[in-house]
């Protein structure tokens, strides 16, 4: 029994010496200063956000894809892509975006309320202050691997080298520049007339007319020539059409507001930018 109570006895003396420490009172810190957990910190909500894009933008915001998700692995790209103005109506007529990247002024115009020239029915969907002109392209005369119809500049479309002319729908972007350029070379009635010419639904579409051969030439960008391998025959002259401008914007029916700005961000970005660049885009003057 005293070897019992000798032990409790030593035990006591040993908890109340380390009670005691050199201050002689036990404290504990308040939750905000305690230690720093040893495990990560939790990751960010995931967030997807709906990209819809001009088609010629196609490979290089697939790379651009690639790269973010390094950078931003939380945030999950999806792309639509198509003509600027289809992607336009499917906007207005609620499909779900984030983002909207023209191939032209004119259909972002139609997307932003403080436009009143394009935008004649009071559509309201860009959010003000995010709108950026982040891109510039060139429009171009594109043949057929091996140039069967031996057409080497604008002026030989209107001869009788040109069966066939790959341009876009004049609700397309590419189209619209298209007609532009003709008309300032007084060539677009004449191939109207003659029937000299065919269309597609967007820039990817008129290039691929042009790859497969089932045109003589076609009008496309540049970017779009360089994707497909074609051989570029002429530029069309800067003062024959608008400047090809690309902007782009968050809209403001996005729920993801600060992921969609961020990414924009990273569109204007130095990494961005040079893919951009090899694709043979250029800043807009």
């Amino acid at each position: 029994m005293k070897k019992i109570l000798s032990l409790l006895c030593a035990s006591g003396m040993a908890l109340s010496l380390a009670a005691c420490g050199t201050g002689g009172t036990t404290t504990s810190l308040p939750p905000s200063e305690s230690l720093p957990a040893t495990t990560e910190t939790a990751s960010a909500e995931p967030v997807t956000l709906e990209v819809f894009a001009a088609a010629s933008l196609t490979s290089s915001m697939e790379q651009i894809k690639a790269m973010y998700k390094d950078v931003n692995p939380n945030v999950t790209i999806n792309y639509t892509f198509g003509s600027s103005g289809t992607l336009v109506t499917q906007i207005k007529e609620g499909s779900n975006a984030d983002i909207f990247f023209s191939a032209g002024e004119k259909e972002m115009n139609q997307l932003d309320a403080t436009n009143t020239t394009d935008n004649t029915d009071g559509a309201d969907f860009v959010l003000q202050g995010t709108r950026l002109n982040l891109l510039a392209n060139k429009v171009v005369l594109v043949v057929p691997e091996g140039n069967p119809a031996g057409i080497t500049s604008f002026e030989d479309l209107g001869t009788d080298k040109l069966t066939l002319l790959a341009v876009g729908n004049a609700n397309v972007p590419v189209g619209r520049y298209a007609e532009q350029v003709l008309t300032s070379m007084g060539l677009w009635d004449q191939l109207k007339n003659d029937s000299k010419l065919t269309y597609g639904s967007d820039v990817s579409e008129v290039t691929s007319f042009v790859s497969e051969g089932a045109v003589d030439a076609g009008i496309v960008y540049l970017t779009d020539a360089n994707n497909a391998g074609l051989t570029v025959v002429a530029e069309a002259p800067a003062d024959s059409h608008e400047p090809v401008i690309y902007p782009a914007a968050v809209l403001n029916i996005t729920q993801n507001e600060t992921a969609a700005k961020e990414f924009l961000d990273y569109l204007s970005g130095d990494e961005a930018t040079a893919i951009f660049m090899a694709a043979g885009f250029t800043k807009p003057v």
